[in-house]
C-alpha cells in the first residue's frame, strides 16, 4: 500500500488521472492468459513525457515499483504488479507526431495501437506492417520486441523501430536512434530499449519505420494431408527464396474452431494460410511457383482470394483463433506458449511438440507464423484443476526445452515477463547474468518492472 505521504506526492503530479479504485486494480491486474499476480497499488494516466520523468523521480524518492501498461494483451504476464507499485497506463498518450513519407518514418507516442497508426496512414500509401495478432499498443510492442503474421516478410520491431524516446528510472529523458537509415555510432541502445519489457525504462515516443502499401495482394489458403506436409511445403517455400508476407500454420483442431467460431467452411484438416504482396506480374509468379510446391506436397482445395472483403475475412478468422480455440473448450482458460526454431527444424519441433500434447489428456492446438520458425500452442485447461494447470504448465517447460535442444529459443514474440524466466538461464548462460547487470547500471533500486525478464 501507498502511505499518504507517497499518495499525496503522486496525487499532486496527476491529480484526478490518479486511481486507487478496486475495480481499476482489479482490471490492470489481469492476463491474456493463465499468469496471474497480485493487484497495483495505483494506476495512473500520464499525458506527457515530463509525467513520466516526475513520475519515475517520485519512484525514485518513495521506492516504488513503476509498470508499464498498453492494452493489456501480453500473455507471459509482463504488464502485471508482482510487488504491488503504480501501473502505468498509456491510454492517453496515444498521438500521432509526425509523419515524414519521404523518409518512410512516422513519430508516435506509445498509446496508439498498430490499427490506429494504420488508419492515419491511409492516405500516405504507407503502412506500419507489424502484426502480432491483437490491436496492440505500439509502445507495447517495442517493449516486448513484438512480431506476428507479416514478419516472415517485413520483420519484427526490431527491424521497424528507427530511435525512441525513453524515460529512464531516475528520471532522466534520452533518446536513442536517428532519421538515417544506418548508424555505427556507439551502442545500439534502441536495440537494448527494444524487447527490454519495461524492466529498464519507459518508452515515452517511438520513431517508427514504415513501408509501401502493396501494389497487389493474393492471400490463398491450403489443405493437406499432414501436419509433416504442410510444415515441409512451408520449408521449401523459403528455401526456394519466395518470400510470402504472411505464411501461417492451423492444425486440424483449430481449423475445427475458427470454423465454428468465425462461420468458415475449410476442410478439416492441416491448413497453410499463405499471403503474397507485390506487383502484378511479380505476383503471378510467385504464386504459380507456390500452387505447384503446395500440389507436390499433397495439397487439395487450394483457394485463391484476391478480393479484398475475402481475405479480410480469412484473416480476421486467422486473428480470432485464439478466442475461437477458447470458446471450443467452453468455462476453460488457456496456457499460452510459443517457440521458435531454425526453419530445419521446424517439421521435428511441431510433430513432436502434437506427440507431447497427444500424450498429455489435454487439448492443445497449434498454430503459427512457421514462415520464420514461430509457432504455439494454446493448451486448455479447466483452471479449477490443478492437475491440469501443471500439467499444462510441464508441456511449456518441454517445448522450451525442445526448442532449445533444436537450436532455437524459448519465446520467438510473446516475450519472457515472469512466465517464462525460469527458462532464461538454460538458454542464456552466463548471458543471463550480463542482462541482470545492465540492468542494475541503469535502474539500481530495481523498480522499473521488477520480478520481469532479468535474474533477481
Amino acid at each position: 500500500m501507498l502511505d499518504d505521504t507517497a499518495l499525496a506526492a503522486l496525487r499532486a503530479i496527476f491529480g484526478d488521472r490518479l486511481s486507487v479504485a478496486p475495480a481499476l486494480l482489479a482490471q490492470h491486474a489481469q492476463s491474456e492468459s493463465l499468469v496471474s499476480a497480485g493487484r497495483p497499488d495505483a494506476v495512473v494516466f500520464p499525458h506527457a513525457t515530463d509525467e513520466v520523468a516526475a513520475l519515475a523521480r517520485w519512484s525514485s524518492t518513495h521506492r516504488v515499483p513503476l509498470i508499464g501498461w498498453g492494452a493489456g494483451t501480453s500473455l507471459e504476464g509482463h504488464a502485471l504488479a508482482v510487488s504491488g507499485g503504480v501501473v502505468v497506463n498509456f491510454r492517453d498518450m496515444a498521438a500521432v507526431l509526425e509523419i515524414r513519407p519521404e523518409d518512410r518514418l512516422v513519430r508516435v507516442q506509445p498509446g496508439i495501437t498498430r490499427e490506429a497508426l494504420n488508419r492515419e496512414l491511409r492516405a500516405t500509401g504507407l503502412m506500419f506492417p507489424v502484426d502480432p495478432g491483437a490491436n496492440a499498443t505500439l509502445g507495447g510492442m517495442a517493449a516486448t520486441r513484438a512480431s506476428g503474421t507479416t514478419a516472415v516478410r517485413y520483420g519484427t520491431m526490431r527491424d521497424n523501430v528507427r530511435g525512441l524516446e525513453v524515460v529512464l528510472a531516475d528520471g532522466q529523458v534520452i533518446r536513442t536512434g536517428t532519421g538515417a537509415p544506418k548508424s555505427s555510432a556507439g551502442y545500439d541502445l534502441t536495440a537494448l530499449f527494444v524487447g527490454s519489457e519495461g524492466t529498464l525504462g519507459l518508452i515515452t515516443e517511438l520513431t517508427l519505420r514504415l513501408h509501401g502499401q502493396p501494389e497487389a495482394v493474393m492471400t490463398a489458403v491450403a489443405a493437406f494431408p499432414s501436419v509433416a506436409a504442410s510444415v515441409d511445403c512451408v520449408i521449401a517455400t523459403m528455401q526456394m527464396g519466395l518470400t510470402p508476407a504472411r505464411i501461417e500454420f492451423l492444425d486440424a483442431e483449430t481449423v475445427a474452431a475458427c470454423n465454428a467460431y468465425s462461420h468458415l467452411s475449410l476442410p478439416p484438416a492441416p491448413q497453410l494460410l499463405v499471403e503474397f504482396h507485390g506487383h502484378p506480374a511479380g505476383l503471378a509468379e510467385d504464386v504459380s511457383r507456390f500452387r505447384d510446391l503446395a500440389a507436390a506436397h499433397g495439397a487439395t482445395g487450394l483457394d485463391w482470394a484476391d478480393k479484398a472483403e475475402d481475405r479480410t475475412r480469412l484473416w480476421a478468422a486467422r486473428h480470432a483463433a485464439y478466442r475461437a480455440i477458447l470458446a471450443s473448450r467452453p468455462g476453460a482458460k488457456a496456457v499460452v506458449t510459443d517457440v521458435c526454431v531454425p526453419i530445419s527444424a521446424l517439421a521435428t519441433a511441431v510433430e513432436e511438440t502434437r506427440a507431447d500434447i497427444a500424450t498429455s489428456g489435454i487439448p492443445g492446438p497449434i498454430l503459427g507464423h512457421v514462415g520464420d520458425g514461430n509457432f504455439h500452442a494454446i493448451l486448455l485447461v479447466d483452471p479449477a484443476s490443478d492437475t491440469e494447470v501443471a500439467t499444462a504448465k510441464a508441456l511449456a517447460g518441454r517445448m522450451a526445452r525442445r526448442a532449445l535442444r533444436l537450436g532455437g529459443t524459448i519465446t520467438g514474440e510473446h516475450g519472457v515477463g515472469f512466465g517464462k524466466r525460469p527458462c532464461m538461464q538454460a538458454e542464456h548462460g552466463a548471458a543471463w547474468a550480463v542482462m541482470g547487470a545492465l540492468k542494475r547500471a541503469l535502474d539500481p533500486l530495481g523498480l522499473m518492472n521488477p520480478g520481469k525478464l532479468v535474474p533477481d
